[in-house]
């Protein structure tokens, strides 16, 4: 398998830390995407000590100009990129509803979990243009499907529902270019986020985006659950 560079956001724990660990024990070199400093560089530096080719940059969703200045360095370093994973989220409003959540929780939460990646993809476009087969994968969840749309968790399910839809959109606008975009749902997951209730470990959860980055044939402009379309 021909070696990718891959850029994993929110890289330094739970899903994004799996995928990244198994995207380079497959060779491929990764760029650990995170906002924390400390757990990032330590993640990075744990990997490197065992072989892999792994390097740290920081990265904030919330503030476009860390966005830009992590896009300049991959410019300024790299030809092209073969893989963006937009792992990185937050999940601010567990248990509130449409009228007790606060509009600076709603207002952040679409800014981290929507913006960040859309403002992310755009910027680090040209380099995946230069790849041969770019991908992008988008890591959303069921809780922004429409047709399993209910109540609570107004913030994460908005963003989520808007993450789809770009990916809908970017597929069919990049339908001409030699990039495949997907949305994937990786189940509730056994990490921070999801808490110790979840019934899916790491490892399941990481499974659909590895796919989508490392196999040759994919489709294009869908929602995937363990590796099968559902619907949006």
């Amino acid at each position: 398998m021909k070696s990718k560079t891959v850029v994993v956001t929110g890289a330094n724990r739970g899903i994004g830390k799996q995928i990244v660990k198994e995207l380079a024990e497959m060779g491929h070199h990764l760029i650990i995407a995170a906002r924390d400093n400390k757990s990032g560089s330590q993640f990075a530096t744990e990997l490197k000590d065992s072989g892999y080719q792994v390097e740290f940059r920081k990265l904030d969703l919330e503030n476009p100009e860390s966005i830009h200045d992590f896009a300049k360095g991959l410019y300024t370093d790299y030809e092209k990129i073969d893989v963006l994973i937009n792992n990185a989220a937050v999940f601010l409003d567990q248990g509130e509803n449409v009228l007790s959540v606060a509009m600076d929780t709603v207002r952040k939460t679409v800014q981290i979990n929507l913006y960040g990646p859309m403002d992310l993809t755009k910027t680090l476009i040209n380099l995946l243009k230069g790849s041969e087969e770019g991908r992008i994968i988008n890591i959303s969840s069921e809780l922004g499907a429409m047709i399993e749309m209910a109540g609570l968790h107004p913030a994460y399910r908005l963003s989520k529902v808007g993450l789809n839809a770009f990916t809908k959109i970017a597929a069919d606008d990049l339908s001409e270019t030699n990039i495949k975009i997907n949305s994937m749902c990786p189940g509730w997951v056994k990490t921070d986020m999801g808490g110790k209730g979840a019934q899916r470990s790491v490892e399941q959860g990481a499974d659909t985006a590895v796919w989508l980055a490392t196999a040759e044939d994919i489709p294009n402009g869908k929602f995937l659950r363990d590796r099968k379309e559902i619907e949006w």
